[in-house]
């Protein structure tokens, strides 16, 4: 049978971690963020961006918190251990996201002339890359492996960045803004776009388990400095992605500098980046999600490698499929954000927290998870509302 992952070994150094952090929250939604500050202005998705990352952090704390006081190791067994079987089942939610965030990134770049050589075949490249690249990644039985990965992960997306801001300067300033009509229309989707680019709740206690020397205020600086470089390359990709394209900016981005720039080798250098960047980020996710499959379905079992194997090769299956036929990548980060990103990064947390911590209920902390969870509560329903009547009308 195979080992428990939370058998005791050296752990993962400060760095690996910082990195398996950021290569977490780091994913296709780097990619929706100038579309979002289209929408927005800077100043607008300045603050939003701020309280999105503000929040995040927050709830990793309360995450911590939680996992120190009840010796719950797993996002999913806070969930079961708070909310008993139902919690155990909306907890498994999450996998939406393993479905969302491949397909996103992947479905762009590899969409050729399919009708040309094998070469140009978005699908069979997909295919390959997934069982070349994600499927034995993915099969490594800790998480803290992927330092060397993400460490990697996280170049590609400082290359990315700098050559968003390189480029600024390389294309003309497009055609005239659009009516005020049409940004008030798609504002709905800039902070479900942000919640989905700050989402690595799920792989946050993984990563503190396998901590070296493991300690709540270890692992909040590991979240503070993951969360931080996030945010600064966020936004400066956001910001001078948006200043090259202003509202003719694409939902993705790199899709305006294929039309303005089809040629320049450089663009083409950082596709590929991006491209590694996100397809690193799925072996993180399949984690979590392969403990949440474990615990729904398999928990009556001993753990094997049988069983590990067939549950990543099923889930990966699953983002292959969802991958091949993927809507446009702005109703992918703003349904996805609104709906399983948002829980995961701010309800569930809160309601952790409310549910199992000693705390008198009246307390400043437990008062002010109850205002911030009502605030994005009510937020996000808002925001799905409006998203609903877009997509209907899309249709």
């Amino acid at each position: 049978p195979m080992k428990d992952q939370n058998t005791s070994h050296r752990g993962s150094s400060f760095g690996f971690s910082v990195f398996n952090l950021m290569n977490a929250i780091m994913g296709s939604g780097i990619l929706g963020l100038s579309y979002a500050m289209a929408n927005t202005g800077i100043m607008g998705f300045s603050i939003l961006l701020l309280i999105v990352a503000s929040l995040a952090a927050y709830s990793v704390f309360l995450l911590l918190s939680m996992c120190i006081q009840t010796a719950v190791t797993s996002y999913e067994d806070l969930g079961l251990f708070a909310f008993g079987s139902t919690g155990k089942v909306t907890m498994s939610s999450y996998l939406l996201i393993v479905k969302s965030e491949l397909p996103g990134a992947v479905a762009g770049f590899l969409s050729g002339d399919e009708s040309g050589s094998w070469y140009l075949d978005g699908r069979l490249l997909l295919l390959i890359t997934s069982v070349c690249i994600v499927f034995p990644l993915a099969l490594l039985p800790k998480i803290g492996f992927l330092g060397y990965t993400s460490s990697l992960s996280f170049f590609f997306m400082v290359y990315f960045a700098l050559v968003i801001m390189i480029k600024k300067w390389s294309i003309p300033c497009p055609l005239p803004l659009s009516s005020a009509i049409e940004t008030l229309q798609v504002n709905a989707y800039a902070i479900p776009t942000m919640a989905f680019s700050f989402l690595c709740h799920t792989s946050v206690l993984p990563i503190y388990c396998e901590l070296r020397s493991p300690s709540k205020s270890r692992m909040q600086n590991v979240t503070v400095t993951g969360i931080g470089l996030s945010f600064l390359i966020y936004f400066m990709s956001a910001l001078f992605g948006y200043l090259t394209f202003y509202d003719k900016v694409d939902s993705e981005l790199l899709q305006g500098y294929s039309r303005y720039l089809p040629h320049d080798t450089v663009i083409m250098t950082v596709k590929v980046a991006i491209l590694f960047a996100v397809l690193l980020t799925v072996p993180l996710i399949h984690f979590p999600a392969r403990k949440a499959v474990l615990m729904v379905f398999f928990s009556h079992l001993p753990v094997s490698w049988i069983c590990h194997i067939l549950v990543t090769l099923t889930l990966n299956t699953i983002v292959v499929l969802f991958a091949m036929y993927v809507p446009d990548i702005k109703n992918v980060f703003g349904v996805v954000g609104s709906t399983t990103s948002t829980c995961l990064l701010f309800v569930y947390p809160g309601l952790f927290y409310l549910k199992l911590s000693r705390e008198d209920f009246l307390s400043p902390q437990k008062l002010g998870v109850c205002f911030f969870s009502l605030i994005v509560f009510f937020t996000n329903c808002i925001a799905n509302c409006i998203l609903n009547s877009l997509i209907l009308d899309a249709f």
